[in-house]
């Protein structure tokens, strides 16, 4: 129960942040790289407008990143494989990635990862769908039945189950995916980035978006631009394939990638 007085407030420790010191502890053995990158959503965000002035419906923007996302890792694998025994890489063919909803649980807000499997697979219609019925049936997800029996276990068996599972890649990408994508900006206004603590060889976070001037065909325009973090782990990626896949990347963002075909 909580603990009240005139000058503060103890409540209890949330469960689910076990989760997170647990994966913070296993992160500080990884050797990450962050690279900060400014990406001219201007494109993406008029056509997402406009598919919602003619059909009232709000198009997901990490639904969009995260199409991008897979078809930018599609030409660039080795950038989300995972170490095995042996001195080996496994490089998977699926990209799935693993993000984080804000959703309500008992009248309060929590965060909840989900799983999108084989995103470099799907339409940005397929991967906006499985989305919004996340969001309105995460009750019933697997990440949520998975999550509320694990946080109960103690602290050792649980980071003991976890480095088995960062052993194993077949194992890891099942619960963990192969790539993180984690949108900060969504709860702010204006630019900035995040710096996060990964898990993953590879991580997307979405920082603000801030309007700036820029010159376009050598006029001065007004430009919506996304601050992005892209973490990498270096004992996997070098820096040269990791500067192409973010090349790639910002060329499908900025070009808005999918959001003509998403009616259809």
């Amino acid at each position: 129960m909580p603990e009240t007085n005139s000058d503060y407030q103890v409540i209890p420790y949330p469960k689910i942040r076990r989760l997170m010191v647990d994966g913070g502890r296993l992160a500080r053995q990884k050797h990450l790289i962050h690279g900060l990158v400014e990406m001219d959503v201007t494109q993406a965000r008029r056509l997402i407008r406009e598919h919602r002035a003619k059909t009232g419906e709000a198009l997901s923007f990490t639904a969009f990143i995260m199409t991008c996302l897979g078809q930018a890792v599609e030409m660039n694998k080795h950038m989300h494989a995972y170490r095995a025994p042996w001195e080996k890489l496994v490089i998977f063919d699926d990209v799935d990635v693993n993000t984080m909803f804000e959703v309500e649980v008992e009248g309060r807000k929590i965060i909840r990862p989900h799983i999108i499997r084989a995103v470099n697979k799907k339409t940005l219609r397929e991967i906006h769908d499985e989305i919004r019925a996340f969001q309105t049936g995460h009750e019933g997800g697997r990440e949520a039945g998975f999550i509320g029996w694990f946080v109960l276990l103690p602290a050792f068996i649980r980071r003991f189950f976890l480095g088995m599972l960062f052993r194993n890649p077949h194992w890891l990408k099942e619960m963990n995916g192969t790539v993180s994508l984690t949108s900060v900006g969504m709860f702010g206004k204006g630019g900035g980035w995040g710096i996060p603590v990964s898990n993953h060889t590879l991580q997307i976070t979405l920082g603000g978006v801030a309007e700036r001037p820029a010159l376009v065909n050598g006029q001065l325009e007004n430009r919506e631009i996304l601050c992005v973090t892209v973490t990498f782990d270096h004992d996997i990626v070098d820096g040269a394939p990791a500067a192409r896949f973010i090349q790639r990347l910002k060329e499908l963002v900025e070009a808005g990638y999918g959001i003509a075909g998403f009616a259809e």
